[in-house]
């Protein structure tokens, strides 16, 4: 790594960030499989407000992309892409397969994961024996993912299916009804893929350039975070890599800067106005979105209803290169009801607008209703915005 230091204002790291997300400047170009391979990684979740995450990501990097085209470029039959821990569960581009080597062997080193198998040469040879006779399979369709109870009561067959993920003897390459459907490695991933055994520090080393490609300009704690590394990993294999040592205005951390991510500094490149999910790989990283874009911003979906402020999935607003406000969306019929919209700047309403707007035509819906904004003075400016965009 080159012992050079470049210096760069907060503008200019936000604008770098930006552009490195496909934010700034042209849509990422190619559809959801391009976006894969430019972000690295997409979160998973369970929650589904106006759209399920992943389909949220793909909005804000890509516009008004089709639903269907979306879910085929995660998971259809011409898909490029795998399901693995990241920093969280995520859709992972296929070519990645042997960057997580490392990790899938530590899960083995750690014997467990935070489920018990009673039997586990039981549990797992009827998932493996399964499979082999059947195909892919879902929990449900192998006996069960729980035992009746609550969630998190897996049943011994979804406990087995879940390790033998973990430990790459199974892989997940489509859902079925947002199921996970199991198959196993050896005839789901290519042969040439299999094949490359990565030792511990070059898997590390293709994590760390990925996440920075991904991030424009991070420090070592946001390179770790992105795809579920520590942050001693990060740092034993930093002076390895192709990244350069970069100052940031106001960050109290040394930070490192893709190469080609530096090139947008000599462009005029715009911004937009989008709503952007909790688990956007833009801000997942809450942290690093305090520092970047002095907004803070908490997901309150596990608060209780009556602690929460700004609401139960309130999104980042992004507008040019700002978070400018929250969103907390649902949906009534054919409405759009913004339940409650947060206003952190002047302009906030403008890109609030517009982001509302664009947000109601991608999930087919015809009208948009702003039910209570922060601070309350401005509930009569947002909502003539809206009408006269409406109108």
């Amino acid at each position: 790594m080159p012992e050079q230091e470049i210096s760069l204002s907060a503008l200019e790291a936000r604008r770098v960030a930006l552009a490195a997300q496909g934010l700034l400047g042209p849509r990422i170009a190619g559809g959801p499989t391009l976006m894969l391979r430019r972000l690295g990684a997409v979160q998973l979740d369970t929650i589904s407000v106006l759209a399920r995450s992943h389909e949220l990501v793909a909005f804000a990097h890509l516009g008004p992309v089709g639903r269907p085209r979306i879910e085929a470029g995660y998971w259809g039959p011409k898909s490029e892409t795998f399901e693995y821990w990241s920093h969280a569960a995520c859709v992972l581009p296929l070519e990645d397969w042997p960057a997580y080597g490392s990790q899938r062997r530590a899960r083995i080193a750690r014997g467990r994961r935070w489920h018990r198998l009673e039997d586990a040469d039981k549990s797992c040879g009827y998932v493996r024996d399964r499979l082999c006779a059947d195909g892919p399979l879902t929990a449900r369709e192998l006996g069960g993912a729980k035992k009746g109870g609550p969630w998190w009561d897996w049943s011994e067959t979804k406990i087995a299916a879940e390790w033998l993920l973990d430990t790459g003897e199974l892989v997940c390459r489509k859902r079925k009804g947002f199921q996970r459907v199991y198959d196993l490695a050896e005839r789901a991933i290519p042969a040439e893929l299999r094949e490359v055994e990565l030792s511990d520090q070059a898997c590390q080393i293709r994590l760390v350039e990925a996440a920075a490609g991904a991030l424009g300009v991070a420090t070592a704690a946001d390179l770790a975070a992105y795809h579920g590394l520590t942050r001693r990993q990060v740092e034993l294999v930093v002076t390895n890599t192709s990244l350069l040592r970069a100052k940031v205005e106001g960050w109290n951390q040394p930070a490192f800067a893709a190469p080609g991510a530096l090139d947008v500094l000599g462009r005029r490149m715009t911004g937009r106005s989008v709503i952007v999910s909790p688990f956007d790989s833009l801000v997942w990283y809450r942290e690093r979105t305090e520092r970047l874009f002095g907004f803070r911003h908490r997901l309150e979906a596990y608060v209780p209803k009556a602690k929460r402020v700004h609401g139960y999935f309130s999104m980042p607003v992004l507008g040019g290169d700002r978070l400018v406000g929250l969103v907390d969306p649902g949906r009534v019929g054919k409405t759009l009801v913004a339940k409650h919209v947060s206003l952190d700047t002047v302009q906030a309403a403008r890109h609030v607008t517009t982001a509302l707007m664009e947000a109601a035509r991608w999930v087919g819906s015809d009208d948009i209703a702003v039910e209570r904004v922060s601070p309350p003075e401005r509930t009569s400016e947002l909502r003539s915005m809206v009408e006269a965009a409406r109108s």
